[in-house]
This record gives C-alpha cells, structure tokens and sequence, in this order.
C-alpha cells in the first residue's frame, strides 16, 4: 500500500511537470529556435488590456517590415519601449526575445515545478527533491519577474 502510494505521488509530479513543459512549449520554442524566424525589434506604441501593438522594425534578412504586431502585455514594457522580439509565423504575434523572453516563456514550468515539490514533499517524503523542485521553480519565476 505504501509503494502504490508513492507510485502514485510520483506519477502526478510527473504529470504536473509535463502539463507546465507542454503549456510552456507554445511560446518557448519561438525564443529558443529563432534561427529560421523572423526577428527584430518592436516599438510599444499602445497597451489594452491584454495585449501591447505596435510596428515591427526587421532585424534579421527572411523578415519583413510590418505596422502593426501584438505582444501579451505583461511582457510588454512602458510605450515607447524597444523591444526584441521574434514573429510566431503565419501571424503577427510576436515573443519576446533574449533571455527575458525565454524565462517568460518558461514560467507555466516554474510554477509546475513549485506545484509538484509539495506533492514530492508531502506525497512521497522526498525532501531534498523537492527542496531541489522548488528552488528551481522559484528561481525561474523570480528570474522572469526581475527581468521583465
């Protein structure tokens, strides 16, 4: 009973931490792959809600100059703000680039990896690993927020 207990406990770390790499991929592999995309830089013009637009300046020689792309807001810093990015193809959505944009994108992880530590923790009685599980999510996460 013991065994199928921490079998269990393992299996939803596991899960967690699939579901935050797989929520995490959309965005990631944008910033982590730029080689073939479009990238550059995008000025902030307006903020709504939601989203950041503003015109796209070509940085790199397969891109082309577009007026108008949006950015998620929280990513987004203050009008007027340069910002280097890189264009979701077949869109004019944009990432942010460099390594701010790379722990952005990561973040749906870090916060999996805080989630799966207690279950480690408590569940399994793992408390190196799960020490270990969150000094990495937070780490991450903390990251991102000083950076953006």
């Amino acid at each position: 009973m013991l065994l199928g207990g921490r079998a269990l406990m393992g299996l939803l770390a596991v899960l967690l931490l699939v579901a935050g790499a797989w929520a995490s991929w959309p965005a990631a592999q944008h910033v982590m792959f730029p080689q073939s995309r479009e990238h550059g830089t995008m000025t902030v013009v307006r903020c709504g809600e939601e989203h950041c637009t503003g015109p796209f300046a070509p940085a790199s020689d397969n891109a082309t100059r577009r007026g108008k792309v949006s950015i998620e807001r929280s990513v987004a810093a203050d009008e007027g703000a340069e910002l280097p990015v890189v264009v979701k193809p077949g869109t004019t959505a944009v990432v942010r680039s460099g390594f701010p944009g790379l722990l952005h994108a990561w973040v749906p992880l870090g916060g999996a990896l805080l989630l799966a530590s207690v279950v480690v923790a408590g569940g399994m009685r793992m408390r190196r690993t799960a020490w270990g599980l969150a000094g990495a999510g937070a780490l991450l996460l903390t990251g991102a927020f000083l950076l953006l």
